[in-house]
């Protein structure tokens, strides 16, 4: 960890619904292995539009809140006695007051959905809006739908070259070591040479293409993994559809990190495609990283 960021809290953002309870104590965990503080945060929200109210009916409804971020400290103090816990009580939606601790904090960890929403509902706003916009890494934790095996830690991530992909994978290796895991780096290869490519391009030698693809990302991957010796990390190079190839790559793993847009990306969109699919069909909880967090250095290439 470097000095600058000694000391950055975990925040979790907390509503007393079962998937923010997840989050709490994926929290708790990721702060007692940094060995860092936990912000557990609520956001107090008054969904209707500016009226004159009684200031006694939102001092009832800053004490609802009041106790439900209490409620949260509880919970993580018996979690980890040992942890350091603090309450934040933001005013705003979740997603703004979210955004804005986060940017002091190491990390921020929320569940892929809060209080209401309906039924059947997969991913909340703040579970995307939180991604696409944080300045910090964002873990959005869905509950394991098929748990590891055994005790066993596999972190899976996914590189595209992107900035905000070779991030991620440091944050990958980061995760690894914390939990004794490994990591698997995934990049699905598109033939942009052949005839199937949308627009192929003219005079391709795909093969050709296609190995030096490969061994720069083996080359980058090496590279980064040499700061980590103590992870075993595996290396795949697929030509398939990343969406598919990344979800079913979660499969009884730890979690998923990716970039939160990769090469490709519409200029439009703050969350890329593979990422915002992640998000919504992964089996385990998945981590969100924008590029420059921790500005790995990569060889000439």
């Amino acid at each position: 960890m470097r000095d600058e960021q000694a000391g950055r809290p975990i925040l979790v953002g907390y509503d007393d619904s079962p998937e923010s309870r997840h989050a709490l104590r994926w929290a708790v965990e990721e702060a007692r292995l940094r060995r860092l503080p936990v912000l557990v945060c609520h956001a107090l929200h008054w969904p209707y539009a500016p009226r004159p109210v009684a200031q006694e009916v939102l001092a009832q409804i800053e004490q609802v809140a009041l106790g439900v971020v209490d409620e949260g400290v509880r919970r993580a103090k018996e979690l980890a006695p040992e942890v350091d816990v603090q309450p934040v009580l933001g005013k705003g939606t979740p997603s703004a007051v979210l955004l804005e601790v986060a940017r002091g904090a190491e990390m921020a960890v929320l569940g892929c959905r809060g209080q209401g929403g309906f039924d059947g509902l997969q991913v909340g706003a703040a579970a995307v809006q939180v991604p696409a916009h944080s300045v910090r890494p964002v873990v959005v934790v869905r509950p394991c739908l098929q748990p590891p095996d055994g005790q066993d830690v596999r972190v899976v991530v996914g590189l595209d070259g992107s900035p905000p992909s070779v991030a991620a994978l440091e944050f990958a290796l980061e995760e690894a070591a914390l939990r004794d895991g490994s990591v698997t780096a995934l990049c699905c290869w598109s033939d942009c040479g052949s005839a199937s490519w949308p627009e192929p391009l003219p005079f391709v030698d795909s093969n050709a293409l296609r190995r030096g693809a490969e061994a720069r990302f083996r080359e980058v991957v090496s590279h980064l993994a040499a700061g980590r010796p103590e992870v075993t990390v595996f290396i795949e190079f697929v030509t398939e559809r990343p969406r598919r190839v990344l979800v079913d790559a979660t499969k009884g793993a730890t979690l998923l990190v990716l970039g939160n847009r990769g090469n490709g990306s519409p200029a439009c969109l703050l969350l890329g495609p593979v990422t915002q699919a992640a998000l919504l069909g992964a089996w385990c909880p998945v981590a969100v990283t924008p590029a420059g967090v921790l500005n790995p250095r990569l060889p000439p290439g």
